[in-house]
């Protein structure tokens, strides 16, 4: 084939895709036709001529001992290869040229076919993992339809990813031309459709990417997101810690007046976003989950929590619908209890003066709530 490296080239720059990957699935293609047309029991290779830009078809046989060669056609004796070259050995290979001309009709045809197979797969193959590479990071596009189920299609650059009904917040809306921001959740390949990109915007990778994008001290690492939880729409809370004394990462995260949190809140359907600072501790972790709420102690075993809370306290603690105790449970990772005290009846172990009890509880908030 000549100027086959010009062609090759060509492919590479038009499908935005390396020349050596080109290379390989013309090569790959040829075998692969030369096979179905000539004889398909053959050795072949291929090999590109980059100074005169042409393509050879090689048949290869292999040198062994008399008495192996049970292959004719891929194997030759010793004895027999040594005519064709006094110094080969065993393990050398004799090459003979086939002649690309001699196809027919019929195999150029299927060569063509083969080669735009093999481009298209080099091609979602790239843009498969180019879109792995961002599975949970925030992607957009156009809103392009929407289906009678209620899932979104969005046309992310060259690809159509869809956005379910269930991981959309409840009561969004979006319009055709409309740009939308999701997470990408996951990237799969479909034998008939090709690649298949699901998005998300429920996922609490949205509300911590959200937090990237506004929050330069996360952005930078001054601030680490340690988890989060979300109940789409409604609310959710953030665990944020620093290694920074000069930084205060609650209100790094939330900005003056409440800027930045408010911008990320928008973004999500108006969620309602707790931001608490992490504690290496439990139970105080525990603690700050839990507010609004202030707790009295928090007493850990093994993945449970039972807390002691006033009956004050109680329904904040629970919050609309228990929201608030699900969103704690969640962010901290431990089932948590709570264990109502009447803040009338609370007793201390002493015969000690109310305003020492009123001291004790305190430093008990205090040693909650401050490290």
């Amino acid at each position: 084939m000549e100027k086959i490296l010009d062609i090759i080239e060509g492919i590479a720059y038009e499908k935005g895709l390396p020349i050596e990957s080109v290379t390989d699935a013309v090569k790959d293609a040829v075998i692969k036709v030369a096979k179905e047309s000539l004889d398909s029991t053959i050795h072949y290779d291929v090999e590109i001529d980059k100074k005169n830009k042409t393509l050879h078809l090689y048949q290869v046989i292999s040198v062994c001992e008399d008495s192996d060669a049970l292959d004719g056609k891929n194997m030759i004796p010793l004895s027999e290869a040594k005519k064709h070259d006094s110094e080969i050995k065993i393990g050398d290979e004799l090459r003979y040229e086939l002649s690309l001309e001699d196809m027919s009709r019929n195999a150029v045809n299927a060569l063509f076919r083969e080669l735009e197979f093999k481009i298209q797969r080099l091609i979602e193959t790239q843009l498969f993992d180019k879109y792995k590479s961002q599975i949970g990071k925030i992607v957009s596009g156009n809103v392009v339809r929407a289906d009678s189920l209620g899932n979104t299609y969005i046309e992310i650059d060259e690809i159509r990813a869809i956005l379910p009904k269930k991981n959309r917040i409840k009561g969004e809306e979006f319009g055709v031309g409309q740009i939308v921001g999701a997470v990408l959740k996951h990237v799969g390949i479909d034998r008939q459709n090709g690649i298949m990109i699901e998005l998300s915007r429920t996922t609490p990778k949205m509300l911590e990417e959200l937090l990237k994008l506004e929050v330069p001290e996360i952005k930078d690492g001054d601030v680490e997101i340690v988890n989060s939880s979300r109940i789409p729409g409604e609310r959710a809370k953030v665990a944020l810690k620093t290694d920074s004394a000069k930084i205060d990462p609650v209100g790094a995260t939330v900005g003056v007046k409440g800027v930045r949190i408010n911008a990320v809140s928008k973004e999500l359907k108006n969620e309602s976003i707790d931001c608490i600072e992490y504690s290496v501790q439990p139970e105080i972790y525990i603690a700050r989950a839990l507010s609004p709420a202030l707790v009295i102690s928090v007493a850990v075993e093994d993945k449970k929590a039972i807390v002691s809370i006033t009956s004050e306290q109680k329904p904040k603690a629970i919050g609309k619908n228990g929201i608030n105790i699900r969103l704690a449970s969640m962010l901290t990772g431990y089932e948590i209890e709570l264990k109502e005290i009447d803040s009338g009846t609370q007793q201390v172990s002493s015969n000690s003066t109310q305003e020492t009890q009123k001291s004790s509880n305190i430093d008990i908030l205090s040693s909650l709530f401050k490290e």
